[in-house]
């Protein structure tokens, strides 16, 4: 009887070198790749379905609103409308503008911080600047929950509950690590010989940092600013505590929705409230991504 034998296949690899590919190794690598591909699946289906089922029930009518089928029987944008009805108690569109400053005043305050910080951290020698690098992702770390007590004592002795200063000083604490390590990880890889050639040809420090070092940090600078403006609009927390009835974010406003009738929970106008709030930042990200792919691994490839 006649045995079937199977013979391994070679292939050259870069570099000229031949490289023998066996039945089991093909094998092994098929099926790594289905692992793979099965567990990327997993986690994009456990991220979209709950997004997928916000919008849904954000167009379904109220009498639906807990009907299982995966796309609305009677389609409605009364929810939407409702989330913007100021007589139920809910100023949503204020709170809107109210999320935009803050996200707006943190993600600027963050950056300016966040670069002469990443800047001095990768390019001037001092003592210990390791350590304070250290420090910084040690606090990124920090629990904010632990905070929500002192800042309420804090700013209520010093009346500033329900104030802009009351959220964004704590939202710049919590982003400022984030942006220093993303920037100094960006910075540390640039090719400095382009800030010397400068300087050698006259300019000084600080126009060469402006004409030379901001230009070739844009990818990272517009990743960082997009990370820190999503941190800040979708912080809950320390909002629901140091808010007031007229300065409240968007992540507040949602969780206190009244409906127009007493005691019952309009779902379908906080759903499609959600929904106004994140549409922007997925449309933003799916516009964006090159850019924040490259800013985001740019920091780790020698340029």
């Amino acid at each position: 009887m006649a045995t079937a034998t199977t013979s391994p296949t070679t292939t050259t690899a870069a570099g000229g070198q031949r490289r023998e590919v066996t039945p089991g190794r093909e094998k092994g690598a098929a099926a790594a790749a289905v692992r793979t591909y099965l567990g990327v699946a997993i986690i994009v289906i456990w991220g979209l379905v709950p997004f997928y089922w916000m919008v849904v029930t954000a167009f379904r009518d109220n009498g639906f609103t807990f009907d299982t089928t995966p796309f609305p029987t009677h389609v409605t944008l009364d929810n939407f409308r409702a989330a913007f009805d100021t007589s139920t108690g809910n100023d949503f569109g204020r709170s809107l503008v109210t999320s935009l400053i803050i996200g707006i005043a943190t993600t600027v305050i963050g950056l300016l911080v966040g670069i002469f910080a990443a800047y001095a951290l990768t390019r001037l020698d001092f003592p210990f600047k390791f350590v304070i690098l250290g420090v910084i992702l040690g606090a990124s770390m920090f629990p904010g929950v632990a905070l929500l007590t002192p800042l309420f004592q804090l700013f209520t002795n010093i009346g500033w509950i329900g104030t802009y200063q009351a959220l964004i000083i704590p939202d710049i604490s919590f982003v400022l690590p984030l942006t220093i390590y993303t920037l100094t990880a960006f910075f540390r890889e640039m090719p400095w010989e382009l800030e010397e050639s400068a300087r050698i040809d006259g300019a000084s420090k600080a126009q060469a940092f402006r004409l030379i070092i901001l230009p070739l940090a844009a990818p990272g600078l517009f990743t960082t600013a997009i990370l820190a403006f999503t941190a800040a609009w979708n912080e809950f927390l320390l909002a629901q505590q140091l808010s007031g009835q007229d300065i409240k974010p968007v992540t507040v406003a949602i969780a206190n929705f009244q409906g127009s009738v007493p005691h019952v929970i309009p779902y379908t106008a906080i759903m499609a409230a959600g929904t106004i709030v994140t549409i922007p930042l997925v449309i933003m990200v799916l516009l964006f991504q090159r850019k924040i792919v490259s800013g985001l691994t740019a920091g780790g490839v020698k340029g």
